[in-house]
């Protein structure tokens, strides 16, 4: 698998074929579930986010965003959010994609990441970012409104670089 730099137009069909289910989900990410192409390719590629995809066999399988948590004296901390289409599940794209971000934070001078809302129901995630040496340094109570599970609550999760 190759974890590459995404490029905004060409790269963008991909990335939204892998956001939209996510989104339309609803239960790992706090997005609007009716949110747009157009808002939410607007969103992946905010600016500040530096966006990446994974490709297996040339496939666009996964993409993530890689960012400053906070601004000023909290800029050494970085963010990411990450999303795998639903056909490559259970594959170690996310696994993949995590071990890649966190080198290229570490690249670009990060001493640490935060995962400021990981939905304590994606049970999946959290043992990857647990197995990956983040600790969960929060629980927010019922801060996630799950479609079918119902209130659930969100961590904050942390690791230093």
């Amino acid at each position: 698998m190759l974890v590459r730099q995404a490029i905004d137009a060409r790269d963008a069909d991909a990335i939204w074929a892998i956001l939209e289910p996510v989104i339309r989900a609803g239960g790992t990410y706090p997005l609007p579930r009716n949110m747009d192409r157009e808002r939410a390719l607007a969103y992946w590629f905010s600016p500040g986010h530096e966006v990446f995809v994974a490709e297996d066999h040339s496939e666009i399988v996964g993409t993530y965003f890689l960012q400053a948590n906070q601004r000023g004296g909290g800029a050494h901390v970085a963010n990411c959010g990450y999303m795998t289409a639903p056909s490559a599940t259970g594959r170690g794209v996310a696994r993949q994609m995590c071990a890649h971000s966190l080198e290229r934070a570490r690249q670009r001078g990060f001493r640490a990441m935060q995962f400021n809302f990981v939905v304590s129901s994606n049970e999946r995630a959290v043992r990857l970012w647990l197995k990956s040496g983040f600790e969960i340094v929060g629980r927010l109570p019922k801060a996630f409104e799950h479609p079918t599970v119902g209130l659930v609550d969100a961590y904050v999760m942390y690791r230093q670089l």
